[in-house]
């Protein structure tokens, strides 16, 4: 299964992608929306993307809504991951098109729990 993770800190982009490589993903990396839209055009759709809210150049909520309008209803999954923790944020995110929330700090037990809820845990590769 691959994953693509998309955040401007670079130690974020490090911490989720080895915790993903750990779990059997094979991942991919942007640090901001317009590289991840980039990266997607270059190597192909992943099965799942983990997307910051707040980068510069496109965030996280115009990445989304950016990939549903241009792949529609396609198989990519795309769960936010973020700091942003107000209910009016996620309403947002999941109205533009996410499929899933994760709240920042979370443990890698968490990630793979709501990976797993997604259909897109290893086991699901």
């Amino acid at each position: 299964m691959r994953a693509l993770v998309i955040d401007d800190s670079q130690a974020m982009r490090v911490m989720l992608s080895r915790m993903l490589r750990e779990s059997g993903y094979e991942v991919m990396e942007a640090k901001d929306g317009r590289e991840a839209l980039e990266c997607i055009k270059q190597h192909g759709q992943p099965s799942v993307a983990l997307v910051d809210w707040n980068m510069p150049q496109m965030n996280g909520l115009d990445f989304v809504r950016a990939v549903r309008k241009e792949l529609g209803d396609r198989n990519v999954l795309l769960m936010m991951v973020t700091t942003e923790s107000e209910t009016a944020q996620m309403v947002r995110a999941l109205a533009a098109g996410a499929n899933e929330y994760l709240m920042k700090p979370f443990t890698k037990d968490a990630l793979l729990e709501k990976l797993a809820l997604l259909g897109a845990g290893p086991t699901n590769a």
